[in-house]
């Protein structure tokens, strides 16, 4: 290893507008080859308090300043980003070991939108007014920003989800602390890069790499951090309720799916069937709104599972820097492994591997054999208590199981803790309306999937987390409201 050390990056944390060196750092890997490639710092308490303290300097002056000088330079940043698409892109699939393609097509066109998106927001959001005139009072609202925001985003859409806490909260006048995953920490620090080029001040953008039970956790407890927004698993969302409650935090918790995907007899499997595959296989798997239970209309179960399977066949797994590569590495030799045990799981419970994880052989470039790549996996026959149909896989592993009526498949649908989101297909619209009012899900997509407005509230159920994303619902979260009355 020490032979390679030359080449390895070093990244370093950004407080109060500048690189700070760390006093120890932890491996990255590059999932495509399982290498070391990154040292990324692991920081703790002294750090967050060093970052929150540069926020709490800092926010006087950009809460100050107003929506439109505020919109300016988002846009600015938007830019920049945009301008270095390429090499961000690059540095995604290299970090995180999704395909080129998909950093260049969605992560970084996201990112770059995320900002213009909010720049845009902010401008347009109007406060309430009413009138007493028997009192002689007029009440109105105003809207402030609430302070430093606690930011703690996932590793499997690293800018895209970053810049999707950074850019409300900064937009509303906040200050941040963000921390990154300690496995995907090189956009962001690319990204840091640029904040001065676009005007940000000093301290208004502050990134702490490390992990979460360091890190994050210093970020939670720590009590001039009045808001966090975390996107991440169920587990970790419990220990931050419970760390952030002695402070009375708000929180913005987007957390784990188990979506089902439900194709009636008359859905067209035209459409069906390459946007199910997607939504089963994209990103490796590796989405929170990724399908891993489809439910099928007995009467077109075997031709839809036999059309699926050879569909999903066709996907060609290896190395992400290859265009023609659907399906990259997983993020880890740990995330791998358990995702190959749900797999061994449903085996053993009697279930069937139509194609993938353990049936079919996967060949890999000479300089991939130590990656961590899996087969598009696609299990049938498996009972609806498996706990491959009620756990997150988060992984190119999908369900296909039978059902026969509308009512019985809604309630198989919703008979898992989490609800994030679903897919409905079918040509019949009474029924498109009645299943998707019904389905205990945060967003439900009929005949379609992953199609976004960014107005419209995001979010799930259950255990799927608490709050919503969006312009009004970000805007809500990462404001305080205030009630004002005149008397006049």
């Amino acid at each position: 290893m020490m032979a390679h050390s030359k080449a390895l990056l070093v990244l370093e944390n950004f407080i109060g507008g500048k690189f700070v060196p760390c006093s120890s750092y932890i491996d990255s890997y590059n999932p495509s080859t399982g290498n070391v490639y990154c040292k990324v710092p692991d920081s703790g308490k002294e750090e967050v308090e060093a970052a929150v303290k540069a926020a709490k300097v800092a926010f006087p002056i950009w809460s100050s300043k107003s929506p439109l000088e505020r919109s300016q330079i988002l846009n600015k940043l938007a830019d920049l980003i945009e301008h270095d698409l390429e090499a961000f892109a690059q540095a995604e699939s290299k970090d995180q070991g999704k395909t080129i393609t998909f950093a260049r097509t969605v992560d970084i066109p996201r990112a770059v939108y995320n900002f213009r998106f909010f720049a845009s927001s902010i401008l347009h959001h109007t406060t309430e007014c009413t009138e007493m005139a028997t009192m002689g009072c007029m009440h109105y609202t105003l809207r402030t920003p609430v302070g430093v925001a606690g930011l703690i985003s996932p590793w499997n859409l690293p800018l895209y989800l970053l810049t999707w806490k950074i850019a409300p909260a900064i937009a509303c006048g906040n200050t941040v602390v963000a921390k990154p995953s300690e496995m995907t920490s090189v956009t962001a620090w690319m990204m840091c890069k640029l904040l001065e080029k676009a005007g940000v001040p000093h301290g208004v953008v502050n990134v702490v790499f490390g992990t979460g039970a360091r890190a994050g956790e210093a970020l939670v407890c720590h009590p001039d951090v009045p808001l966090i927004s975390f996107t991440g698993s169920t587990l970790t969302a419990q220990r931050i309720t419970e760390k952030s409650a002695p402070h009375c935090k708000r929180l913005s918790l987007e957390l784990g799916g188990k979506n089902p995907a439900i194709v009636f007899d008359d859905a067209d499997l035209l459409q069906c069937i390459p946007t199910t595959l997607r939504s089963s296989f994209a990103n490796q798997g590796e989405i929170c709104l990724c399908t891993s239970r489809i439910f099928v209309q007995r009467g077109i179960y075997s031709e839809f599972l036999k059309r699926f399977v050879a569909e999903a066949k066709k996907w060609k797994v290896g190395n992400p820097s290859d265009p023609t590569v659907d399906v990259g590495a997983l993020i880890s030799k740990e995330h791998l492994e358990k995702v190959r045990s749900y797999v061994k799981k449903a085996q053993a419970e009697g279930a069937r591997v139509f194609c993938g994880e353990g049936v079919d052989s996967l060949a890999l470039p000479t300089g991939n054999q130590k990656g961590y790549f899996m087969l598009p996996t696609v299990i049938a026959e498996v009972k609806d208590e498996s706990c491959c149909m009620q756990e997150e896989i988060f992984g190119p592993v999908t369900c296909v199981v039978a059902f026969d009526t509308e009512e019985e498949v809604i309630e198989r649908a919703n008979s898992v803790k989490y609800g994030l989101a679903a897919t409905v297909w079918s040509s019949n619209v009474g029924r498109v309306h009645r299943v998707a009012q019904r389905l205990q899900a945060g967003l439900v997509w009929t005949n379609c999937w992953l199609v976004r407005d960014l107005n419209l509230p995001f979010g799930g159920m259950k255990a799927s987390g608490i709050g919503r994303e969006g312009a009004k619902d970000s805007y809500e979260f990462f404001t305080e409201v205030k009630t004002i009355t005149i008397k006049h």
